[in-house]
């Protein structure tokens, strides 16, 4: 397996044209796409202690034992 890197643009269209070395032969390849993250807000956002305080229960059962039906199946 061989690797090339090649610089193009990404079209308006969301699409990217890609003219390879002659020595490359015609057989299946793999696409990665790798690009900057420009303007795009990252969800960088800091998080908040307690934020979700209220918003979740767990189940009184919670640390109950697993019936042998849950690990083996509804044949056991």
């Amino acid at each position: 397996m061989q690797a090339i890197e090649l610089e193009v643009n990404i079209t308006d269209t969301h699409e990217i044209h890609l003219k390879l070395p002659d020595e490359v032969t015609a057989t299946t390849a793999r696409v990665i796409v790798m690009y900057e993250d420009n303007g795009v807000e990252n969800a960088t956002h800091k998080r908040v202690f307690g934020q979700y305080r209220g918003k979740i229960t767990i189940s009184e059962t919670f640390d109950d034992e697993l019936p042998a039906e849950f690990w083996l199946g509804k044949q056991a």
